[in-house]
C-alpha cells in the first residue's frame, strides 16, 4: 500500500483527484499490469459541500445560498448523500478488485477499509468502534434528501451510537475507491442551512442531524494534523502485518500468510508529501 499525505484543497480539486485515481486503476487493471493500493489523506479548505455521485445540486442544495456565501459544491465519485467538510480527515482508498487486502466483494473490501479506520483512531485514543445492524435514519422530511451523517450503516464507525466517520464506495469493472471522513468538529451541521428545504425546518433538521452524528474534537482537536493519522495508521498496518507474519510462522510449512489464509499484507509505502501534480507517484 502507498501511503500520500495529500494536504488540503477545495472539494472540486479533493474530488478530481479521487476521480483521476480510480480511472488510472481501472486502466491499468484492465491492461494487465498492477495496481498497488493508495491510501490518500486529505483535508477541505475552503470548507465545502459534497453530494453522492446520483444526487443532482439543483435538487438539494440552496444553490444561491450557497453562491452568495461562497460555499463550493463538488460531487463525488462515490455515493452516498451530502457532506458539508469542515474540520475533519479525510481519506480514500484506491485498489484493485483482485487485490487480495483490499480488494474484493463489496461488503469484504468496505469491512476492510473500515476496520483499518477504526482501529487507528482507537490507537489514537478516540472511543469508537464499528457499528453493528442495518441502517437507520434520524432526519427527514420534505424536499432534499438526509445528510450522510444522518443515517448509520453497518460496519460504519460510531461513538456511542451516533455516527462518526461516513463512507461510501464506488466500483468499476477492475478497481475501486472508498472515500470517508472522520468529524473532528460539528461543522457539518452547516450544511443543513444549505440544503433545499424550508426555512421553517432547518432547525428541526439541524437536531436531527447532531443527534445522530457525533465528532471527535474533544479526543484528537479540531485542527489534528493528518501527519499524526498517518502515523497511527502505519502502526496499525505494521502490528496486523507482524502479527499474520508470526501466525503463519508457527503453522505447518512456515509459510507466509494473511487474512483468512490469504497471502501477508504487503507493507506500507509512504509516497511524497509534496503538492499534488497529478498520477499516483
Amino acid at each position: 500500500m502507498i501511503l500520500r499525505i495529500d494536504g488540503s484543497a477545495g472539494v472540486a480539486e479533493h474530488m478530481r483527484r479521487d476521480a483521476e485515481l480510480l480511472a488510472e486503476a481501472d486502466a491499468r487493471v484492465a491492461a494487465g499490469e498492477s495496481w498497488e493500493a493508495v491510501l490518500r489523506l486529505f483535508r477541505f479548505d475552503p470548507p465545502g459541500i459534497t453530494l453522492g455521485h446520483a444526487q443532482h445540486a439543483e435538487r438539494e442544495l440552496d444553490l444561491e445560498r450557497c453562491a452568495r456565501d461562497g460555499v463550493g459544491h463538488a460531487k463525488r465519485p462515490t455515493g452516498g448523500r451530502a457532506i458539508f467538510h469542515a474540520a475533519e480527515w479525510t481519506y480514500s482508498l484506491t485498489a484493485a478488485i483482485a487485490d487480495p487486502e483490499w480488494g474484493g466483494g463489496l461488503a469484504e473490501s468496505y469491512d476492510r477499509a473500515s476496520h483499518l479506520v477504526c482501529a487507528s483512531l482507537v490507537a489514537l485514543g478516540a472511543p469508537v468502534a464499528l457499528a453493528a445492524g442495518e441502517t437507520r435514519e434520524r432526519a427527514g422530511g420534505a424536499g432534499a434528501a438526509a445528510p450522510c451523517f444522518a443515517s448509520t450503516a453497518r460496519h460504519e464507525i460510531v461513538r456511542d451510537g451516533r455516527k462518526v466517520v461516513g463512507s461510501a464506495q464506488r466500483r468499476t469493472a477492475h478497481a475501486l475507491l472508498q472515500q470517508g471522513s472522520v468529524l473532528l468538529s460539528d461543522g457539518h451541521l452547516a450544511l443543513v442551512d444549505y440544503l433545499a428545504i424550508p426555512d421553517a425546518s432547518r432547525a428541526e433538521r439541524r437536531a436531527a442531524l447532531a443527534a445522530a452524528s457525533a465528532d471527535l474534537g474533544d479526543v484528537l482537536g479540531a485542527g489534528a494534523p493528518l501527519e499524526r493519522w498517518a502515523a497511527a495508521l502505519r502502526a496499525v498496518l505494521a502490528q496486523e502485518g507482524a502479527g499474520r507474519g508470526a501466525e503463519a510462522g508457527a503453522g505447518a510449512g512456515g509459510g507466509v500468510g494473511g487474512r483468512d489464509g490469504g497471502p501477508r499484507r504487503a507493507p506500507l509505502r509512504d509516497s511524497e508529501t509534496r503538492p499534488y501534480t497529478g498520477g499516483r507517484a
